[in-house]
């Protein structure tokens, strides 16, 4: 049997066990990079062994080479190094507490100041202070972070991006000390990997893949069945228990229902505003 054919059909079997359903795939592709994505898994157990600073260099100019929005090149990539600094803000993500371990964080940023600039230093106006340069940089700092991910995966390491970051946005910004128009997006754990890391199931493509129209028919019923496959492969420890109660079962949905029950950054607009940003 060939390596493409065997590729092929790890590549479909990895998508059924990824989506619940049987995904097809076209004869005459090469399937080593797509398997790689099919199976990728966020990893927050590292071995303590360093990490090459050129190989996260070179990691970044990888990522950085992933499309930007009208080649305005909003992103910045902080790598934290120096051990105080590194303290603080691991203080800041109790219920993270693997990030310590990582040999490598990095903090994902929006950057709409270098733009800022830009107009200054040609004598233009700048014409677009309302919402949308905000959400680019963001979109922005998302592709490279993603492309970072991907690329470092590639080359054997393990990685988890750190969303709560934006939990402490305006302490993690004075940390950084990230100037006006400059936001934090999210962080990224990195190392070389302690074991594999399990694969988690995600909603049917029936769900979140549409031909032509946005098409919602069916979506309580592939919850609830996504909830069962998703409880049997990898079920979730149950959350807020003293406020929710323990459920007899326990599937996705009631995890993120229970999640979003309670506020999270409620304050992020006003940190967002407190950059310069305008969101109207």
């Amino acid at each position: 049997m060939s390596t493409e054919i065997t590729e092929a059909r790890a590549l479909a079997e990895a998508l059924e066990h990824r989506f619940g359903e049987p995904v097809e795939v076209p004869t005459g592709l090469s399937c080593e990079a797509l398997l790689r994505l099919a199976t990728r898994a966020s990893n927050r157990r590292y071995r303590p062994d360093p990490v090459d600073p050129r190989l996260v260099r070179v990691l970044a100019a990888c990522a950085l080479s992933a499309p930007t929005k009208s080649d305005l090149q909003q992103t910045d990539i902080v790598v934290v190094q120096d051990r105080p600094l590194r303290q603080a803000i691991e203080a800041l993500l109790p219920g993270n507490p693997w990030v310590a371990k990582a040999p490598v964080l990095l903090v994902f940023c929006g950057n709409n100041r270098r733009q800022r600039r830009i107009h200054e230093l040609r004598g233009h106006p700048f014409a677009n202070d309302h919402f949308d340069p905000f959400f680019n940089a963001s979109v922005d700092a998302a592709i490279v972070l993603s492309a970072f991910v991907l690329a470092a995966e590639s080359v054997g390491l393990a990685t988890c991006p750190i969303s709560a970051i934006r939990d402490h946005a305006a302490e993690v910004s004075r940390l950084l000390a990230l100037p006006d128009h400059v936001f934090p997006v999210a962080g990224l754990g990195m190392g070389w990997p302690d074991g594999a890391a399990p694969v988690s199931p995600r909603l049917p493509l029936s769900v979140t893949v549409h031909t032509d129209r946005y098409d919602e028919t069916g979506l309580d019923q592939a919850i609830a069945a996504y909830d069962a496959r998703r409880e049997a492969i990898r079920p979730h420890r149950q959350r807020d228990v003293e406020r929710f109660g323990t459920a007899e079962s326990y599937g996705w949905s009631e995890d993120k229902a229970r999640q979003y029950a309670t506020p999270q950054r409620a304050d992020f607009g006003a940190f967002v505003r407190g950059k310069g940003f305008r969101l109207d």
